[in-house]
């Protein structure tokens, strides 16, 4: 047979990819190759985690993105010969199993459990490399018996407490939101526009560990995107300041209000309060306000937080006819009421420096204000150019502060306020205590029993879990209250303490307590008397790498961030962060947009699975471009994928040497192109791009294929060295077709244990590169060198050389610049 039709016959050689699929997942099944070892193994441990799936249906094309670039980084170390732990869960709890149920007039256990069958099985056929052993689901009484006793730890600790405020709230879902929750104004559910309702609510005091929260990130710089920790950062929003006393006229108690620039105090010509705040209410009480002000306080109420702090949004506000005294300079100052300022920021009352502040300058000019400049910038007068100067410069018509800088003077007035008993230096946060109460069924029961003489009882902890009453009878449609109130022989019970009539909470929590500690309960996931082992905790935590999507990147790592850092103080952990590294991965798109039935543009990953199989959707996903960027499935080709597959797949079967070969007698040039690929590979998934791995295993396979052809032949031992090492590169993305490559190869399974090829160095030295020759940036001649030459013996060998001797005849050698061992640039006269 010739060469020609050898090729022509491999290229049409079957790959059945379903085949293989069906052949090794019952072997794999059988040998439970990811199945993670326990304290007392003495392999190196490595904790990866991928952020766990909501069942609301089938996996989708952003699941195959997120499962298959973690898996690649499991995978990896286990190759590495490391104790990997790879588990997966469910977050179950929560509004779409709730509305589902709604719509089909069943308990949301049913379809909730239903999803979990379909996906588990999904996972499974997608080669998932995860620990089966230690599955769990939030939505199990194990597992929110755990919810509950972490409450009434933070309940004990005053960390947990109820109040009544102005939250957010939802028409669409009948229930409260997280100041995270609402984006743009829109419930992150379901789209309604959310408005502002008085409720008394659960909180949990994040606040208390603001600054915590803001200075360990430090830990983070480098392991964390850059992105998430800025968001983060923003998020809780610390500024430095001064809490400044203001009398009121007519009112008995001061108002404290805070500011970051109080070196401006001089330049304050008028004091705005929020409109729903019950200070504004409160001034506006008595006078002829009083009737205009309600008015106006009903015509904000639908407004959100966001449109009500939007730049471009038109100044609007009330007189509420009561001044305040300027406590520097002792000016009276019209208070007015506004929705620029919100009630739950600082005390919900600013100090207005017009000139100094765009959104004061904005109000002021509508409403005909003084502005009066306090720091000279250089810059036109704001009142004038309606642009105000917020720079430092030099203070001015500030009294004794005249002549400072920004520093000096908020030094110099801090100073003065505290020795006058006017204020003090403070901090601000933007961030807001955690609102974690939810007026629906499908959620973890709050544990509280409310008794009217002792007030908030906790239920006994050998009670839990407080379990939820059967959905049967309830009407689960969203109404405003919580349809446990509904459950009256659930509801009313006695009082642990004193065991007069009491009744349950019926509210349940935010489904974000679920997942603030689910990472800690994997290494112990059939504990049945603690949330946690310690020992476990110290074997495995911190999580090594944690892997998900930025759309997380405030409410759940900020909400298992402050998890961690309490049970830190409660002396269950060692460790006050709890992902040592973060990658996230971007969506999934199709043609430029994000992929949905109402735009025509939805792909079903069920198809693109079906149509070429497992691996080639895998490998398409991890090889379309670095991982934190989009993946618009319309510029990917997982036919292209399938084709490569193949070719590396026939690879296997054109091996003519045995298995335990000597791969030290093998073709050099071979060798050094495998050893090049691990190695380079190896550093490409380590710093996370994948994407140059999956480039290096496809020109080892083009330099493989014409070794075999063309060169040393299938039967040198360097063919075999490097057909294993694809396999075995190829088993972190393709796992069904490493599997079938390495079994044909004769070996046993599974590749995935095989263990990652030991890198000899030698091999990667060159022993010449190719150095470049110019004349005036001209590209004259190669040359190989060594790579150890010095810039000397470089330019000597260049000057040496035929082809430039003839060029310089007649030329006058300006300079010779020299960069050994790749360039040399001779300068002449033109």
């Amino acid at each position: 047979m010739s060469t020609s039709q050898g090729n022509e016959e491999r290229e049409h050689a079957a790959y059945d990819f379903a085949y293989v699929q069906e052949k090794w997942l019952p072997v794999w099944d059988e040998l439970t190759p990811f199945k993670s070892g326990r304290a007392d193994d003495a392999r190196p441990k490595k904790y990866v985690l991928d952020m766990f799936p909501y069942p609301s249906g089938d996996l989708h094309m952003g699941h195959a993105e997120a499962y298959a670039l973690g898996d690649v980084i499991a995978r990896y170390w286990v190759q590495k010969g490391f104790n990997v732990m790879h588990p997966i869960g469910w977050d179950e709890f929560g509004l779409p199993a709730e509305n589902a149920a709604i719509k089909r007039n069943e308990d949301p256990r049913i379809w909730t459990y239903e999803n979990i069958a379909t996906q588990k099985a999904s996972m499974r056929r997608y080669a998932c490399s995860f620990d089966w052993d230690r599955v769990f689901n939030t939505c199990d009484p194990e597992y929110y018996r755990w919810n509950q006793w972490l409450f009434l730890k933070l309940h004990e600790r005053g960390l947990a407490y109820r109040k009544d405020s102005a939250v957010n709230w939802c028409p669409g879902c009948q229930t409260v939101l997280a100041n995270e929750q609402v984006v743009a104004g829109l419930c992150e559910r379901c789209d309604s526009a959310v408005t502002k309702k008085k409720l008394n609510q659960w909180y949990f005091k994040i606040t208390d560990y603001a600054d915590r929260l803001l200075d360990d990130m430090q830990q983070l710089e480098g392991l964390w995107p850059d992105k998430v920790l800025t968001m983060q950062r923003n998020w809780i929003g610390r500024s430095t300041g001064a809490n400044v006393q203001f009398v009121i006229e007519g009112r008995s108690e001061p108002i404290s209000i805070y500011t970051t620039r109080p070196d401006t105090l001089y330049g304050a010509t008028f004091m705005v309060v929020a409109a729903d705040s019950e200070l504004a209410a409160e001034l506006a009480a008595g006078t002829t306000a009083d009737k205009d002000f309600k008015a106006y306080v009903e015509k904000i109420k639908a407004d959100s937080d966001i449109d009500r702090l939007a730049t471009d949004r038109p100044k609007s506000g009330l007189f509420l006819e009561r001044y305040a005294i300027n406590p520097v300079n002792g000016e009276k100052l019209q208070i007015w009421a506004s929705d620029y300022v919100l009630a739950d920021y600082g005390t919900g009352a600013i100090m207005a420096v017009p000139a100094h502040d765009q959104r004061d300058l904005d109000f002021a000019r509508a409403m005909k204000l003084p502005v009066r400049v306090v720091v000279e910038t250089g810059e036109e007068d704001p009142s004038e150019t309606g642009i105000a100067t917020v720079g430092d410069g030099t203070v001015i018509n500030s009294g004794s502060l005249n002549g400072l800088n920004k520093a000096a003077a908020i030094a110099a007035i801090n100073a003065q306020l505290e020795k006058d008993g006017l204020g003090k230096s403070a901090r601000n946060y933007r961030l807001r205590d955690w609102l974690v109460s939810r007026q629906r069924y499908w959620g973890t029961p709050i544990p509280i029993i409310h008794c009217e003489k002792c007030g908030e009882v906790g239920v006994p902890e050998n009670q839990l879990p407080l379990t939820l009453p059967d959905a049967a009878g309830l009407d689960l449609k969203p109404k405003g209250t919580s349809p446990l109130g509904a459950a009256t022989a659930w509801v009313n019970v006695k009082c642990p303490k004193c065991g007069a009539d009491a009744k349950r909470d019926t509210d349940t929590m935010d489904t974000f307590v679920d997942s603030s500690w689910y990472f800690l309960r994997y290494p112990s996931s059939t504990n049945n008397d603690e949330p946690f082992a310690r020992k476990d905790i110290d074997t495995w935590l911190p999580v090594d790498q944690y892997v998900g999507g930025v759309t997380h990147a405030i409410l759940h790592l900020l909400y298992s961030r402050f998890f961690t850092k309490v049970l830190g103080d409660m002396g269950m952990l060692s460790f006050n962060e709890p992902f040592t590294r973060l990658l996230n991965q971007g969506m999934v798109v199709m043609d430029g947009s994000a992929m949905s039935k109402s735009r025509g543009n939805l792909v079903r990953l069920s198809d693109e699975l079906a149509h070429h199989g497992v691996d080639a959707i895998r490998l398409s996903m991890v090889f379309a471009g670095p991982p934190e960027d989009d993946v618009d499935w319309s510029d990917v080709s997982p036919s292209g994928s399938v084709k490569f597959l193949t070719r590396a797949w026939r690879l296997s079967g054109d091996i003519a040497s045995a298995p335990g070969v000597d791969f030290t007698k093998g073709d050099v040039t071979l060798r050094k192109a495998t050893h090049k690929a691990l190695n380079d590979a190896g550093i490409a998934v380590e710093t996370f791009r994948f994407n140059v791995a999956i480039a290096r295993v496809m020109e080892l396979v083009n330099a493989t294929r014409k070794a075999i052809d063309s060169g040393c032949g299938p039967a040198d031992p360097a063919t075999r060295e490097a057909v294993e090492a694809i396999a075995i590169m190829l088993s972190l993305v393709a796992p069904y077709t490493s599997e079938e490559m390495w079994e044909r190869l004769g070996h046993k399974p599974a590749v995935a244990r095989a263990g990652w090829p030991t890198v000899d160095p030698s091999l990667l030295v060159d022993e010449s590169v190719v150095a470049i020759i110019q004349i005036n940036g001209k590209i004259k001649e190669r040359i190989e060198v060594s790579p150890s030459i010095s810039d000397a013996d470089l330019e000597k060998q260049a000057m040496a050389h035929p082809v430039i001797v003839e060029e310089l005849k007649g030329a006058t050698i300006l300079k010779v610049i020299a960069r050994a061992p790749k360039l040399v640039n001779i300068v002449i006269n033109s």
